[in-house]
């Protein structure tokens, strides 16, 4: 029985690579090559293949987002490749799934054919759905979790002021508002304040939208600082943060406030 199989990789060259070396396994008949994560969907479901090749790093749709998609009532059994990829590999390594790394060696890839091949004649295609979609999951949410870090790795999480003769380094949630003045900005810590040679416009970028919220031209504060607004007599509001400071809220930021609470004030 001929093995139906299916290449998946965006780089030409490695299917070709691929191809010529599986043209020496006579089981192996390849009826389709894949260049991308959607194509590679498309095509499962209308062919059902027995056995894909699948590369993990791929442009707009990665491998493990292929497998999510597959609707065909068959599950091919799945080779995967990957270049170095840590994430993938203890996904791998964890559901004890077989996998070659990008350059493919020869004995590697005889052996995951092998593999392969026990596992089709032999599989629990129920089980082996399953287990596929845990692996699915499991790199997926690895890969979320390494996102939402580089993500908050972005802000800035602590800063160096220079307090006299001290190099002070101060946690940015700590802070309750920013204070531009002239070419520097005043950081305010409850009752303490210090200076730092920077514009707040600069420093606005380097901040986390989710915890900081211009109010003014010359303030930034800290929302979880923020306790209480008070309208006023020209159509602006003042703003009351939680260790007594009383700052303004004008109407060119009055919008951007009321989208981080979620409501209109």
């Amino acid at each position: 029985m001929k093995i139906r199989t299916i290449i998946i990789d965006d780089e030409p060259h490695a299917r070709e690579g691929l191809r010529i070396r599986l043209q020496e396994y006579d089981s192996i008949e390849i009826i389709e090559e894949c260049s991308s994560g959607v194509e590679a969907i498309e095509k499962i479901n209308a062919l059902s293949p027995d056995l894909i090749f699948l590369d993990i790093q791929m442009p707009e749709m990665n491998g493990f987002e292929v497998l999510k998609n597959i609707k065909s009532e068959k599950t091919p059994v799945v080779i995967f490749i990957t270049a170095y990829d840590k994430y993938a590999l203890k996904a791998f390594e964890f559901h004890a799934v077989d996998y070659l790394l990008k350059p493919i060696d020869n004995v590697r890839l005889k052996n995951a054919l092998d593999y392969a091949i026990n596992h089709i004649h032999n599989r629990n295609a129920k089980y082996y759905s399953e287990k596929l979609k845990a692996i699915a999951d499991e790199y997926l949410s690895l890969i979320s979790a390494r996102e939402k870090f580089k993500a908050e790795e972005k802000f800035l999480n602590k800063i160096l002021v220079k307090n006299k003769n001290v190099i002070k380094v101060i946690s940015v949630p700590d802070i309750y508002w920013f204070e531009a003045h002239g070419d520097y900005v005043y950081i305010h810590c409850n009752s303490e304040k210090y200076i730092l040679l920077d514009s707040l416009s600069a420093l606005e970028k380097k901040l986390n939208p989710d915890m900081f919220i211009r109010i003014h031209r010359s303030s930034i504060v800290n929302i979880e600082q923020v306790e209480k607004l008070k309208p006023n007599e020209h159509g602006d509001f003042e703003v009351f943060l939680k260790n007594g400071t009383k700052l303004k809220l004008s109407r060119t930021y009055k919008e951007n406030f009321q989208k981080i609470f979620g409501n209109k004030i």
